[in-house]
C-alpha cells in the first residue's frame, strides 16, 4: 500500500496527496472528494478501500487519520444540483481540485484514484482501483465517504420519509419506493435517469 508513495518520495516529491472520491453513483445528495497528504511516518493499521470496510471501523479510521500528528487532509464538496448542471464526472473532477486548495500546503504530486484533472498544474499518477493500492488514496476514500455520510444523515433528520441515513442516497429498493411514494425531494439529481424519468412522467401527466 507504501508503494507509489515510496516510488515518488524516491524521485524527489515530498508532499504527495492521495485523492479519492465519494458519491459518484448515488441519486441525491453531493459528490465529496478527499485529498489526504501523509506523514513519512504514519502507521495507522487496517487502513483500505472504504467500501471494503464496515461503517464502525471506517468512522474509527476517520478519527485516526484526522488525529494523526502532521497529516493534511482536505475536503472537497459539490452540490446534486452543480452535478446536474456539469455532469457528474465534473462535478467529481471540481470536487476534487477542490480538496486540493483546501489543504494547508500545496501538493508536489497526486495520486488519484481512477482519473487525471485538467489545468491542475502539479504531477499526477492515476492508479486503476488505487484506494486499494495506494495508502495515501485508501485514507482518502475513508474520509471522503466518512464526511459524506454525515451529510446524508444530517439530510435524512431535515427531508423525512426517504432514509437517507439508512441508504446514503444510492438506489437502493428502499429508495426507489420513498421516491415512488414521495416524490422528488430538494436533494435528488434531476440529471440521474431514475429521477429523471420521474421528472417526465409528471411532465406527461401535468401536461
Amino acid at each position: 500500500m507504501f508503494s507509489f508513495e515510496l516510488q515518488w518520495r524516491k524521485n524527489g516529491k515530498k508532499r504527495i496527496a492521495g485523492i479519492d472520491e465519494a458519491g459518484r453513483g448515488p441519486l441525491a445528495g453531493p459528490v465529496v472528494a478527499a485529498a489526504v497528504v501523509l506523514p513519512d511516518n504514519f502507521s495507522v493499521s487496517g487502513i483500505n478501500d472504504s467500501k471494503q470496510l464496515s461503517e464502525n471501523v471506517r468512522d474509527k479510521l476517520f478519527r485516526q487519520i484526522n488525529a494523526y500528528p502532521d497529516i493534511q487532509v482536505g475536503v472537497g464538496i459539490v452540490s446534486e444540483r452543480i452535478i446536474d448542471k456539469i455532469n457528474i464526472l465534473q462535478a467529481t473532477k471540481k470536487a476534487m481540485k477542490q480538496a486540493i486548495k483546501n489543504l494547508a500546503f500545496d501538493p508536489d504530486h497526486l495520486l488519484i484514484d481512477g482519473l487525471l484533472l485538467d489545468n491542475v498544474y502539479i504531477s499526477q499518477t492515476k492508479i486503476i482501483k488505487g484506494d486499494s493500492k495506494s495508502v495515501s488514496i485508501a485514507a482518502a476514500s475513508i474520509v471522503a465517504k466518512v464526511v459524506r455520510d454525515e451529510i446524508m444523515k444530517e439530510y435524512a433528520k431535515k427531508i423525512p420519509g426517504y432514509n437517507f441515513d439508512r441508504h446514503k442516497g444510492y438506489g437502493t429498493k428502499e429508495h426507489t419506493q420513498a421516491l415512488a411514494n414521495n416524490g422528488i425531494s430538494v436533494i435528488h439529481r434531476l440529471s440521474f435517469a431514475p429521477v429523471r424519468d420521474i421528472l417526465q412522467k409528471d411532465s406527461l401527466l401535468n401536461g
